[in-house]
């Protein structure tokens, strides 16, 4: 009697070894395909410009009047595409001054200018400030000059001169911004004088441009169950 019972557990510890275990039948959830990450891509985007100067005669780049404004939507909007995270936009910040061969011939075109702009979100969180400095002495002080005046080969009086660049990263939530003039502080061989006034020229802008990884695509729509 005590051999059959041995013989019998015997049999049973060799059909327990060589079962396989439920760890070793059950197979990985299958894994989904990534949603391969759009290359960042780099370009000038919108921009809406309220009081356009003009395009450079040398750069063909296109210049917009900075305006001092309180209200965003009065501002010059950049708008942005769809896009997934943060956007980087940069952009070319310009003092404005107004030509006069008269006051250089007299020596007294001498023009110190600090312009202060804000780059502003559309319910006016201010996201950052920018400021640009320099002097104007001579007309090779000029950044470039603006084509379509009434000058000697139709060259306007005011252009830009002395360039700030300028960089800030947009939330990913925002679709536009706005830049806003704050002041511009003069100083001339006659005075000194800070203008703040809403609906005067404070600086000028150029080269304006985005950084960002464009959203994926939409995901296609499921086929219609076939009607029976």
């Amino acid at each position: 009697m005590y051999h059959r019972l041995a013989a019998v557990l015997a049999a049973l510890a060799v059909i327990t070894l060589a079962a396989p275990s439920p760890a070793q039948t059950r197979r990985p959830p299958a894994r989904k395909p990534a949603v391969a990450a759009q290359p960042p891509k780099k370009e000038a985007p919108e921009v809406i410009c309220p009081t356009p100067l003009g395009v450079g005669v040398n750069t063909k780049l296109e210049y917009c009047d900075v305006m001092s404004e309180r209200d965003p939507s009065a501002g010059v909007i950049i708008r942005i595409p769809e896009h997934k995270g943060p956007v980087t936009l940069s952009f070319d910040l310009h003092n404005r001054h107004t030509y006069s061969e008269e006051q250089v011939k007299a020596n007294r075109a001498y023009s110190r200018y600090t312009a202060t702009v804000g780059v502003l979100t559309m319910d006016n969180t201010l996201l950052t400030r920018a400021v640009v400095q320099n002097e104007f002495r001579k007309v090779t002080d000029f950044v470039d000059r603006i084509g379509g005046g009434a000058g000697p080969a139709g060259i306007k009086a005011v252009g830009p001169t002395g360039t700030e660049s300028v960089s800030v990263v947009i939330p990913e939530e925002e679709m536009q911004v706005s830049v806003l003039g704050e002041k511009v502080t003069v100083e001339r061989v006659d005075g000194t004088a800070t203008y703040t006034s809403p609906g005067r020229p404070v600086a000028i802008i150029s080269n304006v441009m985005i950084e960002y990884r464009p959203a994926p695509p939409p995901k296609p729509a499921a086929a219609a169950p076939k009607k029976r």
